[in-house]
């Protein structure tokens, strides 16, 4: 830890006023130690992990964090700010920030030590000693879990430094802890919990002499470094400040060590506080559970506590007898609606589906680009290959990509199954999605497999079970029945229908012309800018790729997938050329987000453009659909053909007629910039500085940041 944190990363006077200038004030500290190779990157890096969830926490607290390449090695930068600057807490402003930079490939060591501040942000005492610290060398040598020199002790108040710094909740003695225990146990509490009538009141400390209520808990979050271990660490305070006996098995960057089985089978209730899946979720089932966010887990741990006493009072339990959230969905939200969970399932199959996109059709792309348009003629190159032979190596490109092809619509729809009913709804899932591909339903088919099998799986779920029968449940006879149904249903009831159908729209796409075609293009524009990422964008992608996973798809089917790929492009280009043309209209931080949109648009990352999304949604995402409808109906109207499902301007040369297509792409673009030019220049501009502190507050206020995939 000494090496992690010094007195010259530290900033009690910070003077900005926004996030992202706290950021920027804090990484040039590492910077000018070499801890961080490039701010800019390294500032982006900060600003996507910001973009998932806010990183400020009650008790003016904010711990903006991330992983990144340009960071050499492990390093924290701690700023007290006077005023207070806003990251996101509910509470309102935070005046302690930390800056917690972790290489990309940080070791266990390193991220356990980074585990253990999050921890001590929960304690009083230590964030109470940081607000009194005379110096930077006294705050840094706080952190560390030292005693700040004699003259600086004085001068940060010797009681509050003392009390930091000798507490059993020093970060050196919670390395030490972390380092045992990655689980975060917590020891046993005083008092009991008694079963039946005499039960105490839900959330009620157990009497003397009787068994404590028992809980354990995973906590996880996107990164893996900070509110994971800020989680646990709130939750077994509160554990021992309610008498029950609460221990977390944190599922973070450094790996996560498992609970032992017993302790779960002992448990009286489970609480899960995660933003990403939680690993191995089928150990916990058949218990009351509360699923909340993260941050829930560190806002209001007693309440969480509370809730799962009080279930296991009224006898619910969830997963095995009512399967709760899955994998892709945190459950337990408050007004989470049957439509919400439908499209979380549909980008459940979509997200695990787009990789095999990816990765067989850019080989499709190349083994044409390499070999010529009748490659795919070629004969199997288990029956002839010569490793001299250009062709030989265009035909082993292009067969591969076939095979990654093949695994769309099963992957589509076992994913979507998996969504619902986590890992049981593999089998029938895959099942289902193959049957749809052997009979040419396509991606209608994979939707409808992954469905049916997802909702047979649930079903199948809910019917009582003896205990003895329950440990072959989920090997056997959920896949064997599941997998008769979901067969039998495709292949006799529903597959012909949906094969139909999705002939009928094959033969209509093929069919558009002129006018109708340019209406398709603008449709996939707006589409494709709706949400950056997000699933609407996803269905005009998934509809795109559906068309070309053919061996020899039709000349329509390839100009969808041109429009739909060039409208992507748009949002984060036109950002990037706003940026430059009229830089007074955006924040600093935004300017820089600008010079790495260029790069993101050009590659096809709709995702370039979320930022300036979260923070101004109202002009930016009008702006960037505007553009992608230009951009789409150009597109179609210039007759513009691609193969390949990504790629960007990297595989311009596999695209009919490429500039007409680039010329439609920079239609687009100037469309977004000038349009979204227009709408900030109407509303209070920033001054000449541009800097981030002097961004309207109202357009934080409205910020929405739209969902990315």
């Amino acid at each position: 830890m000494s090496d992690m944190i010094t007195a010259d990363l530290v900033d009690l006077d910070l003077s900005a006023d926004t996030k992202e200038a706290a950021a920027r004030a804090l990484a040039e500290r590492m910077v000018a130690l070499g801890r961080v190779t490039d701010l800019e990157g390294f500032l982006a890096d900060v600003a996507a992990r910001e973009a998932q969830m806010p990183t400020g926490l009650d008790g003016g607290i904010g711990i903006p964090h991330c992983r990144s390449e340009h960071v050499t090695e492990p390093t924290l930068a701690f700023g007290r700010s006077a005023a207070g600057i806003d990251f996101g807490a509910a509470d309102g402003p935070a005046d302690l920030i930390f800056l917690i930079a972790a290489p990309a490939g940080a070791d266990d060591a390193h991220l356990t030590i980074l585990s253990s501040l999050a921890r001590q942000l929960m304690n009083t005492e230590f964030t109470d000693a940081l607000r009194s610290a005379g110096d930077a060398a006294s705050a840094a040598a706080l952190i560390r879990g030292e005693e700040p020199p004699a003259a600086e002790a004085a001068d940060a108040g010797a009681a509050g430094a003392a009390g930091s710094a000798g507490s059993e909740d020093s970060v050196a003695s919670s390395v030490a802890a972390s380092a045992d225990d990655a689980t975060g146990t917590t020891a046993p509490a005083p008092g009991a919990h008694a079963e039946g009538a005499n039960a105490p009141a839900p959330g009620a400390p157990a009497a003397d002499g009787e068994r404590p209520f028992r809980i354990v808990a995973v906590t996880s979050c996107p990164t893996g470094i900070a509110h994971t271990y800020m989680a646990a660490e709130s939750l077994e305070n509160a554990g021992r400040e309610a008498g029950v006996e609460l221990v977390v098995e944190t599922q973070g960057s450094a790996g996560f060590t498992r609970l032992d089985p017993a302790v779960i089978a002992a448990a009286d209730g489970v609480i899960f506080a995660h933003d990403v899946p939680v690993r191995e979720k089928d150990r916990f089932a058949g218990k009351p559970t509360v699923d909340v966010g993260v941050k829930a887990g560190i806002n209001r741990p007693a309440a969480l506590i509370t809730e799962v006493r009080e279930k296991a009072a009224r006898g619910e339990v969830t997963a095995a007898a009512r399967p709760g959230s899955t994998p892709v969905e945190r459950a337990g939200e408050p007004g989470e609606g049957y439509g919400t969970k439908l499209r979380k399932w549909l980008m459940s199959g979509v997200s695990y589906m787009v990789p095999f996109v990816a990765a067989g059709g850019l080989l499709i792309a190349l083994g044409f680009a390499i070999g010529g348009w009748e490659i795919d003629k070629a004969k199997p190159v288990t029956e002839h290959f010569d490793w001299l032979q250009v062709d030989s190596w265009a035909a082993l490109l292009f067969q591969i990509g076939l095979v990654a092809f093949g695994f769309l619509i099963p992957v589509l729809a076992g994913y979507i199954a998996y969504g619902m009913a986590d890992r049981p709804g593999l089998v029938p899932g895959f099942v289902g999605g193959m049957i749809a591909a052997d009979i040419n339903a396509g991606f209608l088919g994979g939707l409808a497999a992954g469905l049916i099998a997802g909702a047979v799986v649930l079903g199948i779920q809910r019917i009582k079970i003896p205990p003895v029968l329950r440990g072959i449940m989920p090997v056997v006879v959920i896949p064997l029945l599941s997998s008769m149904v979901v067969g039998f249903l495709m292949l006799v009831v529903i597959g012909k229908p949906i094969a139909e159908a999705q002939k009928a729209m094959t033969d209509w796409l093929g069919g558009l012309s002129g006018t109708n075609a340019v209406l398709l293009g603008i449709l996939l524009g707006l589409m494709m800018c709706f949400d950056l990422g997000g699933p609407v964008n996803k269905v005009a992608y998934a509809f795109a790729t559906a068309g070309i996973t053919v061996q020899d798809p039709s000349d329509s089917a390839m100009k969808v997938m041109a429009a739909v790929m060039a409208a992507g492009m748009v949002p984060p280009l036109g950002m990037a050329l706003a940026t430059t043309i009229r830089k007074k209209l955006f924040t600093t931080a935004e300017r820089e987000n600008g010079k790495a949109a260029w790069v993101l648009g050009a590659s096809f990352i709709s995702e370039g453009a979320i930022p300036f999304a979260a923070a101004d949604p109202l002009r930016v995402i009008p702006a960037s659909m505007a553009g992608g409808a230009v951009t789409g109906a150009l597109t179609m109207a210039f007759g513009s053909t691609l193969r390949a499902p990504h790629g960007g301007i990297w595989v311009t040369f596999l695209i009919g007629k490429p500039f007409l297509y680039l010329l439609a792409i920079a239609a687009g673009t100037a469309v977004t910039a000038g349009l979204v030019i227009l709408l900030k220049g109407m509303r209070r501009t920033a001054p000449e500085g541009g800097s981030a502190a002097e961004a309207p507050a109202a357009v934080t206020a409205e910020a929405k940041q739209p969902v990315a995939a």
